[in-house]
C-alpha cells in the first residue's frame, strides 16, 4: 500500500510535501508535542491496543492541537439499523465473495464495527486517554461518525 501512495505522490508532485511511512500506532516514530493535527480514517477499529494508540496519537500533538477521527459506527434508528444490518451480513458477503472469491474480509468488516466502542463510548476512551473537548459527529445516518478531540 505504501508504494502504491508513493507512485500517487509521484504522479501529483508531491513527493517533497509528503512522506509516507510505516509505524506502530501504540509507539508512533515522532517527538512528543510535534504536530498541529492527527488524523485516522477507518483505522482505529483495528488498533491492537485502542488505549494506547489514542494515548501516543495525543502525545505527538501540540498544545492545542485537534486530534480527527473518521471511523465506522452503528447506526441506532429505524430503519436505517435494519437496513445498515441487512447490508452488512447478508449483501456485503455476497458481494465480496463475487468480486474477491474471499468473503473473509468482508465477514471481518461488519464483526469489527458492531465491536468498536462508538458514539460516547469512544469519546469516553479519548478523553481517558487525554484528550478535551470531544465530539462524535455522526453522518450518513450513524454508518460512520467523525470524533474530535483537543489536546
Amino acid at each position: 500500500m505504501l508504494e502504491v501512495g508513493r507512485e500517487k505522490l509521484r504522479r501529483r508532485k508531491l513527493e517533497g510535501r509528503i512522506t509516507l511511512q510505516k509505524g506502530d500506532s501504540e509507539k508512533l516514530a515522532f517527538a512528543d508535542n510535534s504536530f498541529d493535527a492527527v488524523i485516522v480514517s477507518f483505522g482505529v477499529r483495528n488498533f491492537e491496543n485502542l488505549e494506547k494508540g489514542l494515548a501516543d496519537m495525543h502525545r505527538v500533538l501540540r498544545f492545542g492541537g485537534v486530534c480527527v477521527i473518521l471511523e465506522f459506527s452503528n447506526p441506532r434508528t429505524f430503519p436505517f439499523k435494519q437496513l445498515y444490518q441487512f447490508y452488512s451480513y447478508k449483501i456485503l458477503p455476497l458481494v465480496g465473495k463475487t468480486v474477491s472469491k474471499d468473503d473473509s474480509a468482508y465477514r471481518y468488516l461488519p464483526e469489527s464495527v458492531k465491536a468498536f466502542p462508538d458514539g460516547q463510548m469512544f469519546t469516553g476512551i479519548m478523553e481517558k486517554a487525554g484528550f478535551n473537548s470531544t465530539q462524535c459527529i455522526p453522518l450518513a445516518f450513524g454508518i460512520c461518525s467523525i470524533y474530535l478531540g483537543r489536546k
